[in-house]
């Protein structure tokens, strides 16, 4: 673990264990003071005073980096000193004050509260935002109030280039200098109402709005929203079989190993056991009945068990932090975020770390089309591993993703650093698709229970992975791999790199390389 990672999970640590005893006596939390008063400022911790639950206070005296206060759940969160970028991101409700400059990206997709910049501001102030305000008294770089879609944006100095851009609904109130507002918005003079209105939040501060100050609103020709193509799997693994790696099956009654386990790096003990290789993604699985649907591991959004993990988007992204104590691991999917560079993915990934056990697997996931990116992200991160959604656009082949996966992993390195490697298909699974996901390099599948059914379902899943076991000759899924594997067609076997069934040697096409 990096040393700036390090520093910023023991703050996020230390302030939980502040904040018990402060909500219960009232108190402030000072961070940034000796027991003396002396002044001993933090410096770059990501992913800083992250979740702030309601009526919580704290003080920081410092320069932080990514995503400070981000997901404010109510608290007030004062700074005295500055930060980089998204700050107060996601923000729900509560007040956050910063007494110096802050980064790009301040309050990114927030839905309410208040967040105030005694300094100037970097580019995409409160892009996406839906609801709070926003008020910066220095000067606000480009795309101010880009994409928003409710929400006030008080600027008292100058702001940048296209300012408004995508703007749907919400309001831009400049007080300096304004270049031509971006596409989708319009200018016009600052009303009455509106400077009796601002000046609830303005006059606490000192601050006052001037009769000429601008504000941008959505215009009637607004930019058009653009809406993303569905992904779907368009065939699973109906094209290839698996077959023996040897010429003789197990005997009936040979004692079998169905289970898998995930070990978090590092740790010599504890994990998550897969009586049979398939993650169930569901809402929550707080209310399976049946021996085996409680001890299957489930990828849930709310509510988990001790063996489940979180799947963390921005719909959870504030509200996970009141099951992170009580479950396996988190998959942070950032396919439900808006676009983050490696910092700031890593900041989120400290404001949740930092309130799981030790012993917690942490994982991305992404879509196969960016796996590359995503075994990067994986490795530079040090994370456990990663859940490769094989879902395309417009509909994909599973069998294409295979040698995607299996090629990036390679160059990556992940299975010699042990590093779990986790495919996502859109259906419930049968047996050969588990098994044909584990030869493939993939010990886990992660897919949706079936529409009914789960534990009568997964009782006939165990059962066959047994008899499978026997007939392909194995006692443990950790002996399958691609030689257990062919193409049942010509089509199959040229975008999986997989034998054709009956072939003991690679196509002609690929004998050349």
């Amino acid at each position: 673990m990096r040393e700036v990672t390090a520093k910023s999970v023991k703050l996020g640590r230390d302030l939980d264990g502040m904040l018990s005893e402060a909500l219960e006596r009232d108190l402030l939390v000072r961070i940034g003071w000796g027991r003396g008063g002396d002044e001993k400022p933090k410096k770059g911790e990501i992913g800083a005073i992250s979740h702030l639950p309601a009526k919580s206070r704290v003080l920081l005296l410092g320069d932080l980096g990514e995503c400070a206060g981000a997901m404010n759940s109510g608290g007030n969160f004062t700074l005295q000193g500055s930060s980089t970028s998204m700050l107060g991101a996601f923000q729900r409700d509560g007040r956050i004050v910063v007494e110096k400059d802050v980064g790009d990206r301040l309050g990114s997709r927030m839905t309410g509260g208040t967040i105030t910049v005694q300094g100037s501001a970097g580019d995409d102030v409160g892009a996406c935002m839906s609801g709070g305000t926003v008020i910066v008294r220095g000067h606000v770089g480009k795309r101010a109030g880009a994409g928003m879609s409710d929400g006030t944006i008080v600027v008292l100095g100058s702001v940048g280039s296209e300012p408004g851009v995508g703007m749907t609904g919400g309001r831009v109130v400049i007080a300096g200098s304004c270049p031509p507002p971006g596409e989708g918005a319009t200018m016009r003079g600052v009303e009455a109402a509106e400077m009796v209105q601002l000046a609830e939040y303005l006059e606490p501060l000192g601050l006052t709005l001037e009769e000429d100050a601008l504000v941008l609103v959505p215009s009637e020709s607004s930019a058009g929203i653009a809406e993303m193509p569905d992904s779907s799997v368009a065939e699973g693994f109906e094209s290839i079989a698996l077959v023996p790696s040897s010429s003789e099956r197990l005997a009936e009654h040979t004692p079998l190993d169905p289970f898998t386990l995930l070990m978090p790096l590092g740790i010599e003990e504890g994990g998550v056991l897969f009586p049979v290789p398939w993650l169930v993604e569901s809402d929550s699985a707080s209310g399976w009945a049946g021996a085996a649907s409680q001890s299957q591991p489930a990828l849930v959004r709310e509510s988990p068990r001790e063996h489940d993990l979180v799947l963390v988007g921005e719909g959870n992204l504030i509200d996970c932090a009141k099951w992170l104590g009580s479950c396996a691991g988190v998959v942070l999917d950032l396919t439900d975020l808006p676009q983050l560079n490696d910092a700031e993915i890593e900041a989120i990934l400290v404001s949740i770390t930092c309130k799981m056990k030790d012993d917690s697997l942490i994982l991305l996931r992404d879509c196969v089309d960016r796996a590359d990116h995503l075994f990067r992200l994986v490795v530079d991160l040090d994370l456990d591993g990663a859940v490769i959604d094989a879902a395309s656009p417009g509909g994909s082949r599973a069998a294409s993703a295979l040698p995607r996966i299996g090629l990036a992993a390679r160059a990556m390195n992940l299975a010699e650093q042990g590093r779990h490697l986790l495919i996502e298909m859109d259906e419930a699974p049968s047996a050969e698709d588990m098994l044909i996901a584990v030869a493939a390099g993939c010990p886990i599948l992660v897919a949706p229970p079936p529409a009914d059914g789960l534990e009568e379902t997964l009782v006939w899943l165990d059962s066959t992975v047994r008899g499978w076991m026997l007939e392909l000759g194995i006692d443990g899924l950790e002996q399958l791999s691609r030689r257990n594997l062919r193409a049942l067609d010509y089509d199959t076997a040229s975008i999986s790199g997989l034998r054709l069934v009956g072939f003991d040697r690679p196509l002609p096409m690929w004998l050349g390389n």
